[in-house]
């Protein structure tokens, strides 16, 4: 019985392994800034988390936009309709373009609220100039989106990596070079840090859309597009794909991004502790969005084919391997809680040993609980990616909604803020939402695959 899902796991593994990678690459790059900032000291870290924070919400919206794309690419792919797959990437890529500009014009509007969220003034003096710099990184990050979904709508999941990878390569040089001031170059702090955030980026949407150019399956789609002769019937389709599915990333990221501020209006060392957590969670959080893409393409692969039946067994087999998977998280988080954070501070540096330490303690009880929202959070976010595969996006919509903000940032707001909790108390709500966003998608998902089976088998019957 368990076999028929087991036997899927070789081949979800080989779908999901390069989105995995591909997007451990994307919070590598942060991974390295914060390490590489936390060296300058607590201020700087806290000052790149703030920075960040406005960053977050505008890439959940583009990135979330884009996830549109996929489940169009991998259905025309299942039906072999060409004409259908190049419309679905001319209009994506159209849309996730202006998309781009737009959330960059309005990170830079958005900015001077830093000073009226109760965060330190010295970390919102150095948080704005790194702002700044990364706002524009949007744009490219957007488009690469874009032709990252239309990729793994191909089952081309491995090329976005190796984009991801070099764009890598090129941030931990220029990081290197820049924040520091090495090889006489100047030291430019987190500034540094932002041009090597958007240099990378540049490198890295030039890098996939050469890739793709010089693929044999992928040329035909990315070539010869004219960008301005549109359809209002596809422009359509993808907004109402598209919008629901940012609004869903939107929800998720903006109670992480409530966290920070939340945090911030404790002092900087909570602060920066829940940047050294969040970090690390978002690590092994993007295994499980690897296996959501995986759970996208294979669905909407299925529902090309009407294959309800075989769909059912292909995403059951996704989730439970995103459980095996995010167990063994878990129980890495709770054995290595203490460990962990110490790798972003520099504890011999003694004028900021009191802050390094409290940083330190706090951030390792948050992975504490970051280890019980492992299994949540992934299987929320993987359900999620098959209900996208079956084009479901208004109903995931409302439960993201009230999962994240009816029931966890209350519970974040009031712990955090008017208990002994403090930093735990927000995380406390962050692993209240994320329970219950698993809990109402998986019986989304249950009713509607189901109902899609019957409705099939029925009219087979009146057939």
């Amino acid at each position: 019985m368990l076999y028929k899902y087991t036997k899927e796991f070789g081949y979800n593994l080989k779908l999901a392994a390069p989105v995995m990678l591909g997007m451990l690459g994307h919070t590598f790059v942060g991974l390295i800034d914060n390490i590489m900032v936390g060296q300058l000291g607590t201020a700087e870290l806290a000052a790149v988390s703030l920075g960040n924070s406005f960053m977050f919400i505008a890439m959940s919206l583009g990135i979330g936009f884009s996830t549109a794309i996929t489940p169009l690419i991998a259905e025309a792919d299942g039906e072999n309709n060409f004409r259908n797959g190049k419309s679905a990437c001319k209009h994506g890529l159209f849309l996730c373009t202006i998309l781009g500009i737009a959330l960059f014009l309005g990170v830079l509007v958005v900015k001077p609220l830093m000073y009226y969220m109760k965060q330190p003034i010295e970390v919102v003096e150095l948080a704005i100039p790194y702002l700044n710099l990364v706002a524009v990184s949007l744009v490219p990050l957007v488009i690469f989106q874009a032709l990252k979904q239309f990729s793994d709508g191909l089952s081309m999941t491995k090329y976005p990596m190796y984009a991801t990878l070099i764009a890598n390569i090129v941030n931990i040089i220029i990081n290197y070079l820049l924040i520091f001031g090495k090889l006489g170059f100047p030291k430019m702090g987190i500034v540094g840090a932002a041009i090597g955030t958007l240099v990378s980026r540049v490198v890295m949407v030039s890098f996939l859309w050469w890739l793709l150019r010089n693929k044999e399956k992928s040329k035909a789609y990315v070539t010869a597009i004219k960008f301005f002769v549109l359809e209002s019937k596809m422009l359509k389709k993808i907004i109402k794909l598209g919008f629901p599915s940012a609004l869903q990333m939107f929800f998720e990221v903006g109670i992480f991004t409530a966290a920070i501020w939340l945090s911030g209006i404790l002092g900087k060392n909570p602060q920066a502790a829940n940047q050294i957590a969040l970090n690390l969670a978002a690590m092994t959080f993007m295994v499980a969005m690897g296996l959501s893409v995986a759970a996208m393409i294979r669905v909407g692969n299925q529902k090309g084919l009407q294959k309800f039946k075989e769909l059912r067994r292909i995403a059951f087999s996704i989730f439970l391997l995103t459980l095996f998977i995010e167990t063994v998280f878990a129980l890495f988080f709770v054995a290595f809680n203490d460990m962990l954070p110490q790798i972003y501070l520099d504890e011999k540096d003694i004028r900021n040993l009191a802050d390094n330490t409290e940083v330190i303690s706090i951030a390792a009880k948050l992975l504490l609980i970051a280890a019980l929202f492992q299994i949540s959070d992934g299987v929320q976010v993987v359900v999620l990616g098959a209900l996208r595969g079956l084009q479901d996006v208004k109903i995931p919509t409302v439960i993201t909604f009230i999962a994240y903000w009816v029931v966890g940032f209350p519970i974040s707001y009031y712990l955090g803020l008017y208990t002994v909790y403090k930093s735990s108390g927000i995380w406390i709500g962050l692993l209240a939402g994320l329970s219950v966003s698993a809990i109402l998608l998986s019986f989304r998902f249950n009713y509607l695959s189901k109902d899609l089976m019957l409705k099939k088998g029925n009219l087979q019957d009146n057939l």
